[in-house]
């Protein structure tokens, strides 16, 4: 069941901006550990960056100096400012909640940049 809802996808231009925001349950918010992954077409899903409840975070390579991942505890929504958007990054974007094995995730919301 859907427990995390995403929200910002859309269409941008290459060099504009996005903030995606991931709204979860107090409860997951708290504890989990929260993520983006993106999936384009005819490639795998992968991590583009995560956030501890501590504040850690890690990037993809890909994601190092153009996107940040943050977390506003209060509100219980992870976000994602991605900057500088290339065409690569069109994909389908997923916000993921962890738990050691234990899994959650959003619906996606897609992200397209093109002109």
């Amino acid at each position: 069941q859907v427990q995390l809802v995403e929200s910002g996808g859309g269409l941008v231009q290459p060099g504009g901006s996005l903030r995606l925001s991931c709204a979860a349950p107090r409860n997951i918010f708290s504890i989990y550990v929260m993520g983006w992954y993106r999936q384009a077409p005819g490639k795998q899903r992968e991590l583009v960056a995560s956030i501890t409840s501590a504040g850690i975070t890690t990037y993809a390579d890909s994601a190092k100096g153009r996107f940040t991942i943050s977390r506003d505890n209060a509100k219980n929504t992870v976000n994602l400012q991605m900057n500088s958007l290339k065409p690569k990054d069109t994909a389908v974007y997923y916000c993921n909640a962890r738990f050691f094995v234990r899994d959650l995730w959003g619906q996606g919301t897609q992200v397209t940049v093109s002109s």
